[in-house]
């Protein structure tokens, strides 16, 4: 881990840029803003092929890369900036949806631990994640690394709401520290359901004793992918009364059908963060990811 004062010295340094992978570019530009570094001007393209090519035009002595991951294309663009800012005396990688974090063991003999595999890839001086599935990913890195919480932010929008008498539910136990960070923000009432998954679709989630009659009810968990979770528990708590139901998330996978469900199943809207460039990104993490780089974390 570099030190308190090579950190200084690397502040210190004229060349200092943003340099956004192609899933990331929004998050990027407002990052940029937030932190007051420039943008570096990149060329994405594919070659006949379809393999990726990319190059960056000026490179900084502190590269501060930005890229998601929820492709294995996205992956390829990472590695790909990581090797174009090698000369960079500094290289920080903020990597705001990590792909692959639930395969952080090998649950049957003769599989990859898939996480494990990818983090030893990253070769940089820092690494930073964004409420990642499962923190132990974390260890599996060769590089300090460091998990960001977007849950406050999330807590900070909801507030901005207007909500009726409202309350904070994780459609799972794993969620709920996520749950609490939020509702900590809002001061208000928090809970979660009793699921079991039965399948990588099919999940059966079980009331609990929780009064939500009249109440407005907000969904939060890390991440929606199909949404059949969020389906459900909308489900269950609209029979016992919850007035509107809001789903929100830190990263908006959204894979196939998932806001089609979502809105079927008497969704009142749909919040999460730009992550993931979604249409439902409407709750930014910049401000979370400059903090960071203007020394105040």
């Amino acid at each position: 881990m570099p030190s308190d004062q090579q950190f200084c010295r690397y502040g210190m340094k004229d060349s200092v840029s943003i340099i956004s992978g192609p899933s990331s570019q929004v998050l990027a530009g407002r990052v940029a803003r937030a932190a007051g570094y420039p943008l570096a001007a990149i060329e994405f393209s594919r070659f006949p092929d379809g393999e990726r090519y990319l190059r960056i035009s000026d490179i900084p002595d502190h590269a501060i890369i930005i890229q998601s991951t929820p492709a294995d294309s996205d992956y390829i663009s990472l590695l790909q900036l990581l090797d174009a800012s090698s000369a960079s005396d500094q290289i920080d990688v903020v990597i705001p949806y990590s792909g692959y974090a639930r395969q952080d063991k090998r649950f049957r003999d003769g599989e990859p631990v898939s996480a494990r595999a990818l983090a030893r890839a990253i070769t940089a001086d820092r690494v930073f994640t964004i409420n990642i599935h499962n923190e132990n990913v974390l260890s599996y890195f060769d590089v300090p690394a460091t998990d960001l919480n977007a849950a406050p932010v999330v807590g900070e929008y909801i507030a901005s709401m207007e909500l009726n008498d409202p309350m904070i539910i994780a459609p799972d136990k794993g969620a709920i520290d996520l749950v609490r960070s939020a509702s900590e923000y809002l001061g208000v009432d928090f809970d979660y359901m009793e699921k079991t998954r039965l399948s990588g679709d099919d999940v059966l989630i079980k009331t609990k004793e929780i009064d939500v009659a009249g109440r407005d009810v907000v969904i939060l968990d890390d991440i929606i992918s199909t949404g059949g979770t969020i389906v459900k528990t909308a489900m269950l708590l609209r029979n016992n009364g919850a007035n509107r139901v809001f789903a929100a998330c830190i990263h908006p996978v959204l894979a196939r059908n998932a806001v089609l469900r979502l809105f079927a199943a008497g969704i009142e809207d749909i919040i999460a963060t730009d992550t993931l460039d979604r249409s439902v990104s409407r709750v930014s993490v910049a401000e979370l990811i400059a903090d960071v780089f203007r020394g105040n974390r």
